[in-house]
This record gives structure tokens, sequence and C-alpha cells, in this order.
């Protein structure tokens, strides 16, 4: 089984990178299922209701998020009635959503997709390795092929989720952060992992805001508002090929596009 995952979505310029490509890509990696993480699509910060239905209406199979999940109100409702798109599963309870869901590839098999967000440096939520495991024992025993965003910023803790998952998951690919990193590797018991599988959107930016936005705030020590930046567009992400039965990884790539 081929599993697609592209990271961080960055605004219009971003989710045009990944209509535009997500067909080609498909075909050439003969994908079975699609996983997108969609917390920025909207203008860098956070996703709707009409855009995540735009996005789902590609085939993407889950969408999954991060912090910036909270930056529009109008997607809470849509957290709770449609299942393929996740918040952290970290999150307190009583929250919208929910932080994983099992759907089925285009070969049949059932996948699981979990979404949790880090602790460190970032906002507070509850501990995402003891979720993590809380999420994996609640899934139906049949479910051999699990896939995992760390939404996570420091790289010591996504490195401690992979070696924490190995052996119990198919893959651990991080998001966040917007820069990909050079480290994918499949692990000794079967674990795809990649740190970061960086972001879709415009890299002549600073993460995937304007330059001049970015540098006043940074410089002016002032809450200047960001703007998305829309030049220098380039798709990253990963193909994991899962053995389906028993859920272990064969091989991880980067995938990249301008």
């Amino acid at each position: 089984m081929n599993v697609l995952f592209i990271g961080d979505t960055v605004a219009r310029a971003g989710r045009e990178c990944v209509r535009r490509h997500l067909g080609a890509l498909r075909d050439e990696y003969q994908i079975d299922f699609t996983v997108v993480n969609c917390e920025n699509a909207a203008a860098g910060f956070g996703v709707t209701p009409k855009i995540a239905d735009e996005m789902l209406g590609w085939g993407i199979d889950v969408l999954t998020s991060g912090n910036h999940v909270w930056d529009r109100k109008e997607i809470f409702g849509y957290l709770d009635s449609e299942q393929r798109i996740l918040r952290p599963a970290n999150y307190p309870p009583g929250n919208p959503g929910r932080g994983s869901t099992v759907l089925h590839a285009r070969t049949g098999e059932p996948v699981a997709v979990i979404n949790v967000q880090g602790r460190v440096f970032m906002p507070d939520t509850d501990d995402p390795f003891r979720t993590v495991d809380a999420e994996i024992e609640s899934l139906p025993g049949d479910v051999r092929v699990i896939i995992v965003d760390h939404h996570a910023e420091a790289t010591s803790e996504k490195v401690a989720m992979g070696w924490h998952l190995d052996g119990r998951a198919s893959a651990v690919l991080g998001t966040h952060t917007h820069i990909p990193t050079a480290d994918a590797r499949i692990l000794p018991r079967g674990l795809a992992y990649q740190t970061d599988v960086g972001m879709t959107g415009p890299f002549d930016s600073v993460i995937g805001m304007t330059r001049e936005s970015t540098m006043a705030r940074l410089s002016l020590q002032v809450p200047v508002r960001l703007e998305a930046a829309s030049e220098g567009v380039e798709l990253n992400g990963a193909v994991i090929d899962v053995d389906a039965e028993s859920g272990r990884a064969r091989s991880i790539r980067r995938v990249h596009r301008r």
C-alpha cells in the first residue's frame, strides 16, 4: 500500500499547488491513500469548511491540522460533523472534533490516521505520548496501517515519538515547522519516520508569510499582521510503502515539486 502525506498547506498558493500536482503524484506513485495537513490553508491561519470541502473534493482521504485549527471559528461545527478532518487528539476533552479516524484505502484495507500536537514550545495540551497510546489501543483489531501526524516544534520531541511508536505504527510524520528535514528513514521495527515533511506553499517567504510583514514583526516587536506570501511555491511530502498485512513500512521517500 502506498500512502502519500503532504505537509502544511499554506494559503491559496499552497492549495493550488496541491490541486495541480495531486493527480500526477497519485499516478506516478500508485497512491492508495492520501493525507494532507490543512491547518494553514485559509490565508495561512486555520481552515474553513468551504476550503476543507474543496480539498476533500480533490480525493484527499484525510485532512490533519495543528495549533492553528482553532483560528477560524466557523470550522468548529464542521470538525464535529466531518470524520475526514482531524484536530490534535491531545486537546482536552470537550473540544470539537476528533483526533483520529479510520477509513479505507483504495485497495480496501482500513487505515487509521492519528493527529497529535507536541508540548515543547507549543500551546498547553495533554501528553501526546499517552494520548497516542490511548488512540492506538482504541482502534479496531483489524487496523494494521497507522499514520501519525505529529504537529510539533521541537525536533527532540518528534524523534522521541518515532522511537515511542516504532513497531506499533506505520509512520510518524512531523509537521508545523514548515522546513523539510533530511532524515527520512525506516526505524528497526518498521516505522517510517521524518522529523518534518515541510510545507506546501510559497518558499520565497518566511515559512509562508511575506518577508516584509515578518521582518516588521521581528524587528519592531509589535503585533504586525502577517500576510501570506505567494511566490516560489513548492510541494513537500512523503510517500510511504506499507505492508498492509503487517503494518510495517518498507520504504519512505521524499516528494518535492515546484
